[in-house]
């Protein structure tokens, strides 16, 4: 098992600000999380398959914007 990401470490593995990782979070279309108690934690696998979910070829390629 690999360890859990702080909000901060996901945030600084996808060069995002912990607020935006937080804003994506709470709209439903960030990376998957895990809730405990009050944390929130990431597991590495699922940030790294939202990030591969973003890839597109075109900035007019709508794919990776939902």
């Amino acid at each position: 098992m690999h360890p859990l990401l702080t909000q901060r470490q996901a945030a600084e593995l996808l060069c995002l600000s912990e607020r935006t990782l937080e804003r994506v979070r709470v709209l439903g279309f960030g990376p998957k999380f895990v809730r405990l108690a009050k944390s929130v934690r990431y597991r590495p696998g699922d940030v790294e398959a939202w990030l591969a979910s973003r890839v597109v070829s075109s900035t007019s390629d709508k794919g990776g914007n939902q």
